[in-house]
């Protein structure tokens, strides 16, 4: 079965190692084509549904040994590492092993659901979820059938089963890497920094887990980001490069606050067409402007007018937890980007304000935040931390901007004193984090100078123009049920501050 007929799959016997979300699209479409499917995984709850439509459910320590001569197919769920023991004697018996979005590659380009559909595909470790968001609006403002899928949610395959004609797919490094073959009609590599690299052991095998992206029809290539820059595009590929600077003949960039395409519509590439002004994209900073950058260039790839561009990008609203606005009052603003999971992300963040108090802290898995300090520490007023990596990011504050204020806020347990201890966690966890963002907020709002502030002579004199910004640049799962939660719980803590209102992003 290295290359996927759909009548084979009839009787082929399939293992899907993972029953989560793209485990269970991937069974569910297999036993729909009468696969005999074993799906493994240790969650009982998780197996339990697959079972009832027909799979077989095992875990990793009941499966026979020599279950690779017994299996035609793999699919491997994003979770799984390639040095997993599993998907490791596969390969080595000469099982394939593909993910759920190979899968759907191939059942896309089979006909079997439909016409082949025009991939457009956003990959980076930072800003995926906004630009893929941004090429859904663009091509709803343009009549077109889309689907925004993958990573964001909806898997690729249950996104075929629909009407879209085009799929704004969203990939993690981890479902690029079990999807080697996907050809995308364009596909763009936003950005790379350190993340994930306990999964693929080093940054270059990140970065060309990534760069599978670009292996399509059209690679969009962000020059100002150096590591992309680098990347090589396969033979036959068209590679049209993004900036935010003015662009040279060939690529897309920015002049006189309107994003411009030298790279599309027209033979005569010292011409520009004007695409949309910059004023009107949300978020602002820089990262929303690469997002944007990104978003209309891999539209412009299929032939989508710059008039959709301009209304797509114009209706387009960030998702929650993504440089929101949730409150706003007594000279400050605070912006929820909970979704800013690493320090890169953090770091964008921060950029796209002049004056802001930082709120941040979790887990770093093993990152380090003394880049992000050198470059944007010059717009901290304040920084607040907490959770249990809060200690880490405070010593580099002491290296690289000791001038900056900062508190952190603990539990009477964490060993450390400070002014903003909050109770000891008991077995209610979600009031113990809440408890935590309450006082983060609080200090917060006072180093800003906001309502109860100390510098601050009149209630928000000292605040006006602030961000108070809750971009963590950690993982949440040391306090929190996830990134989402931990927003919610700022946002929530925000609103209850005196003078201050429900926001909303402009």
């Amino acid at each position: 079965m290295s290359e996927l007929r759909v009548q084979n799959l009839s009787g082929a016997r399939v293992l899907v190692l993972g029953a989560g979300v793209a485990g269970a699209s991937a069974t569910r479409y297999l036993l729909g084509r009468g696969a005999h499917v074993t799906v493994c995984d240790e969650r009982a709850e998780s197996l339990a549904p697959l079972v009832d439509l027909g799979a077989g459910g095992v875990g990793a320590a009941t499966l026979d040994v020599d279950w690779p001569s017994q299996t035609d197919l793999v699919i491997a769920s994003p979770g799984f590492r390639p040095d997993h023991e599993l998907p490791s004697a596969a390969v080595a018996a000469g099982v394939p092993v593909w993910g759920e979005v190979e899968l759907a590659w191939h059942v896309d380009r089979s006909g079997d659901l439909g016409a082949p559909r025009r991939w457009l595909v956003v990959t980076g470790t930072n800003g995926k979820t906004t630009t893929t968001g941004m090429v859904e609006s663009i091509c709803v403002a343009a009549g077109e059938q889309v689907a925004a899928c993958g990573n964001i949610g909806l898997p690729v395959l249950d996104a075929l089963a629909g009407t879209a004609q085009v799929l704004a797919v969203e990939l993690s490094s981890f479902q690029l890497y079990w999807a080697p073959s996907i050809r995308p009609a364009a596909g763009v590599v936003l950005n790379i920094a350190e993340d994930h690299l306990d999964w693929h052991g080093s940054l270059e095998h990140y970065a060309a887990a990534k760069s599978i992206a670009l292996h399509g029809e059209i690679a969009v290539v962000p020059v100002d980001d150096p590591i992309v820059a680098a990347m090589a595009v396969p033979a036959g590929t068209r590679r049209v490069e993004v900036t935010a600077g003015a662009p040279e003949p060939g690529q897309v960039g920015v002049a006189g606050g309107t994003i411009v395409d030298r790279a599309f519509g027209t033979a005569d590439t010292e011409a520009e067409t004007a695409v949309v002004e910059t004023a009107v994209i949300r978020p602002t900073g820089p990262s929303g402007l690469a997002d944007a950058l990104a978003a209309a260039t891999l539209c412009r790839a299929i032939g989508i007018p710059t008039a959709a561009i301009d209304r797509g990008l114009r209706d387009f609203r960030v998702a929650a937890h993504r440089g929101e606005v949730v409150a706003v009052g007594a000279g400050l603003t605070f912006v929820d980007d909970s979704k800013a999971t690493n320090p890169h992300a953090a770091q964008a963040a921060i950029a796209a304000h002049d004056r802001v108090v930082w709120l941040a802290g979790g887990q770093l898995k093993g990152a380090s935040v003394d880049e992000l300090l050198v470059a944007v520490g010059d717009r901290l007023a304040g920084v607040v931390l907490f959770g249990v990596d809060a200690p880490l990011i405070a010593d580099s504050i002491s290296r690289h901007a000791p001038y900056v204020p900062t508190v952190t806020v603990v539990t009477r347990d964490d060993g450390l004193v400070n002014a903003h201890q909050v109770s000891k966690p008991t077995g209610d966890r979600a009031a113990s984090a809440a408890d935590v963002m309450s006082r983060a907020v609080q200090a917060a709002t006072e180093l800003a100078g906001g309502p109860g502030g100390n510098n601050a002579g009149t209630a928000g004199d000292g605040a006006q123009g602030t961000v108070v910004l809750l971009a963590p640049a950690a993982a949440s799962f040391d306090m929190f049920a996830g990134y989402a939660q931990r927003g919610d719980m700022f946002a929530a803590a925000a609103r209850a501050l005196p003078g201050i209102s429900a926001g909303v992003s402009a």
